[in-house]
């Protein structure tokens, strides 16, 4: 039987919740079990040291997702990245760091930094800077960004489809309802609303396939963060599995409960578009918005000095769910391989 390629799916590498360095080591055992690359948060090279100790070894080095304030457009920001270059190349294959506003209107300058951290070296095990959509730049400013830095062998960007579909179906909402604004899940108003509601975050696919498409004809790997989410969602709208529903007080189209932005469908769509692109991407299933508890069973060892397991159950039940997205969206992928290959139909009778 000929053995598959790697596909470069991470999932995040992290405690997740309070607990000792246990939490980490169960992180460890299901992300081998599942042949899962990690993506991990660091905020120091001290940190990043600790955490990699932990990350099983894998054909798929990790990514790492810097501090949220890092910004490449200063002197202090660019020292931080490279300092994670040096110490890291040939252990980490990327960085993320977020766009930023300020870059909107400087995306000259912008280009030069990331020209400077990512177009020097020459040294292919240096990590790449990936700059994340994160709402600081429209999509067409980012696209043209990628652009400016195509030539640039470490840098590149990080589509965050979560903050794309979002931010798009928001202002979509709103434009589709005027001043009566988007309602809340359990606001009496939504039932009357709904089909425009639901058609407004409909759209937000469209959008995001869009701008990878846009990407994709630029030859530079890009690194895409999945997860799903719902623009009426309190508190944090996104950072969701892909196979949940949103409950509702009402039916609509003969449930009691709305899809998220994409569901399967909608994840199958976006890695059929990224599949397509001229450079190979790379992703990472960024889910972190997950409550319930598992039975540690085979961790349980693991565990024996806890007297309570809460935190521990609730953090397996959380790698389950990472586990059952990470084997969506790599199933997803082989299929969309098959029929690009022209064995869609073989592989559907299997």
């Amino acid at each position: 039987m000929t053995e598959m390629v790697p596909i470069p799916i991470r999932g995040l590498f992290q405690r997740n919740i309070a607990g000792d360095d246990a939490l980490v080591g169960l992180a460890a055992l299901r992300f081998r079990q599942a042949g899962m690359g990690a993506e991990l948060y660091a905020e120091s090279p001290r940190e990043l040291e600790r955490l990699l100790r932990f990350v099983p070894e894998s054909a798929v080095l990790p990514v790492v997702h810097l501090d949220r304030r890092i910004d490449v457009l200063t002197s202090d920001g660019r020292d931080v990245i490279t300092r994670f270059q040096r110490h890291f190349a040939g252990q980490i294959a990327g960085l993320v760091v977020h766009d930023r506003p300020t870059m909107a209107n400087r995306l000259d300058a912008t280009a030069t930094a990331l020209r400077d951290l990512g177009g020097t070296s020459g040294n292919a095990a240096v990590p790449s800077v990936f700059v994340e959509f994160a709402n600081g730049l429209a999509p067409e400013r980012f696209v043209a960004l990628a652009e400016m830095i195509s030539d640039v062998e470490h840098a590149s960007m990080c589509v965050d489809i979560g903050h794309v579909g979002i931010h798009h179906a928001r202002l979509e909402i709103s434009r589709r309802l005027g001043a009566r604004g988007a309602p809340a899940l359990f606001d009496p108003d939504l039932a009357q609303n709904i089909a425009t509601v639901a058609d407004a975050i409909d759209s937000a696919l469209g959008v995001v396939t869009t701008l990878i498409d846009s990407l994709g004809g630029i030859d530079k790997a890009v690194h895409i963060h999945l997860h799903d989410g719902h623009p009426l969602t309190s508190g944090m709208a996104d950072h969701r599995g892909f196979l949940t529903r949103v409950p509702i007080p009402f039916p609509f189209r003969g449930r009691f409960s709305l899809p998220q932005l994409y569901g399967p469908r909608g994840l199958a769509e976006i890695l059929k578009h990224a599949q397509q692109m001229k450079a190979q991407p790379s992703y990472t299933l960024e889910i972190h918005q997950v409550e319930g508890r598992l039975p540690l069973l085979d961790a349980q060892p693991m565990f024996a000095h806890w007297l309570d397991l809460t935190n521990a159950e609730r953090v397996n039940y959380w790698l389950a769910v990472l586990a059952e997205n990470h084997a969506l969206a790599v199933e997803l992928l082989r299929v969309t391989a098959l029929v690009g290959s022209g064995s869609g139909d073989d592989h559907a009778a299997r």
